[in-house]
């Protein structure tokens, strides 16, 4: 009887672990303002640059083409990443003011609940530490480029070299230690390709001091718009500094690293001193610097994602794992004169977002719905098999990698931006997009106007049709529903960033606009 016993028992546990390695482990590489246009799946008529790893994502699962952030800029896209909420609902609405509540309910500690390991590796850049981790190593705030300083579970630690192969680093070797007989969650967040776009030593030259294709919009004159695009300031042309352009170093470096970053840099600095370009000669420079420099970032970011897709494929674990590769928002890499995000439009909008779920998804496949990061908690937790609360405000889109749209997916999407006044001076707005359409509303006192955008008819968004007659119906539709999405969302009015603009003026609130924020 005891034999018997004791056999039932082991056949349990088993069985049990054969359940266990059935859920698929969720590995998820997050870069910071990486463009959708910088991945060569994505096929930017520009050919900015070649990204075989990424691509082997997409080649091996699938290319979705209309994933949109609901508040484009990096901490409230990580804070929503988290929860599943908008910024109204999880409360971190920017970047110079919110603090994460790591108090709430939140996609890991879920996970955890299920059984799953859990850990976030780089760019954190929500305050607060972070809850639901078994493991978390994060660069404090923003985080530097070379030689990085990191925090290990709360201790502080530092690291020699690039910060783009020390995150895969520490991942992988977590990967390796992990506890191998449960499932996983591992984020791996990039910094890069983030501003100042400092590129990986060994990569300087990496594009042969090539001359970059211009996109169509570098000399916008923001005619056919409102004041909100021509007070901006985030501009190539007068927003960029030294430091951003190189004609500085950054002061972390070794005396070798330095060594090897004048080695490229001075003598292309002298030249361009010498040669002092004026007027579009010298947009032309900065736009071509930048795309180096930008460009050299996700070199690296490619290579190291790579290096963790061998890795699966070493270990034994790429079948049964999840990738996931995204960035925190779009970004301007040239067009309309800008880099930078925050807008409601297309560049700023639009992530790219690659998902490889071998036996799930097909190879190779495109979806075009729209999805948002604002769905990646739901649907790691539909994927792991475990509960999504009622609360969160995304849809798992565990159907689109199965190929099957539901009938009631969205066909509009709500988006709202909040930090104003701040870096870049880009005014706040909310608004509804389609698939051709897109209301926006400037809504402070300032600015108080609307935009309407035909995106079939004006793709690069450069006239408001907003009040036109041919457009009065559709005008009226989406009135209706940018009001019903505010409804069903529970957005409150009046905007509640309002009255943490004005407690953070007192305390030094208007300096935060120096600040080179996320």
């Amino acid at each position: 009887m005891k034999q018997l016993l004791a056999f039932i028992i082991a056949a349990g546990c088993v069985l049990a672990g054969a359940a266990e390695s059935k859920r698929p482990n969720i590995v998820f590489i997050f870069s910071d303002d990486h463009a959708y246009q910088a991945i060569s799946a994505y096929n930017d008529p520009r050919q900015l640059i070649q990204t075989p790893n990424l691509d082997r994502i997409a080649r091996e699962g699938m290319r979705f083409d209309r994933c949109l952030v609901p508040n484009s800029i990096c901490g409230p896209s990580r804070a929503t990443v988290m929860t599943g909420k908008y910024s109204h609902a999880n409360r971190f609405y920017n970047n110079g003011n919110s603090r994460f509540d790591g108090s709430q309910t939140t996609m890991p500690k879920l996970l955890q609940s299920a059984g799953y390991q859990t850990a976030i590796v780089g760019k954190w850049h929500l305050v607060s530490d972070p809850t639901g981790f078994d493991y978390w190593e994060i660069l404090p705030g923003q985080g530097v480029y070379y030689n990085p300083p990191m925090i290990r579970n709360g201790e502080r630690v530092k690291h020699d070299g690039y910060v783009t192969e020390n995150i895969t680093d520490l991942s992988i070797e977590w990967l390796k230690k992990r506890d191998k007989s449960k499932p996983f969650l591992l984020m791996c967040h990039n910094k890069a390709p983030h501003r100042e776009w400092e590129p990986n030593l060994k990569d300087l030259g990496h594009d042969g001091d090539r001359k970059y294709a211009e996109p169509e919009t570098l000399f916008d004159d923001y005619a056919g718009r409102g004041k909100a695009e021509h007070e901006q300031d985030m501009t190539i042309e007068k927003t960029m500094t030294e430091r951003d352009l190189k004609l500085v170093t950054p002061g972390q470096l070794t005396p070798e690293q330095l060594k090897v970053w004048n080695q490229y840099y001075e003598s292309r600095n002298e030249a361009f001193r010498k040669a002092n370009p004026q007027c579009r000669d010298l947009v032309r420079w900065k736009y071509n610097r930048y795309m180096h420099d930008y460009l050299g970032c996700i070199k690296s970011v490619d290579e190291n994602a790579g290096r963790l897709l061998k890795f699966l494929d070493d270990a034994g674990l790429a079948e049964n794992t999840i990738v996931v590769y995204s960035s925190d928002q779009g970004f301007y890499l040239g067009e309309h004169g800008w880099f930078d995000k925050r807008w409601i439009f297309e560049e700023s909008l639009r992530s790219p977002l690659l998902v490889r779920w071998p036996g799930v998804t097909t190879p190779g496949s495109v979806n075009k719905d729209l999805v948002s990061n604002l769905d990646f908690a739901e649907t790691f937790l539909e994927a792991a098999g475990a509960p999504i609360p009622a609360e969160m405000q995304g849809r798992s889109f565990v159907p689109l990698l199965k190929g099957q749209t539901p009938g009631d997916w969205r066909k509009s999407f709500y988006y709202h931006y909040y930090e104003h006044p701040a870096v870049h001076s880009v005014a706040r707005h909310y608004g509804v997009v389609t698939n051709r359409y897109k209301l926006v509303r400037f809504y402070e006192p300032a600015f108080n106007y609307w935009e309407l955008f035909d995106l079939q008819k004006d793709p690069r968004e450069l006239r408001s049709v907003y009040g036109q007659p041919d457009y009065a119906d559709v005008q009226k539709q989406l009135e209706t529903e940018l009001t019903r999405l505010r409804s069903e969302l529970k957005v409150p009015d009046p905007d509640p960033e309002e009255t943490i603009i004005k407690r953070g003026a007192g305390k030094g609130g208007k300096a935060r606009g120096k600040k080179k924020g996320g």
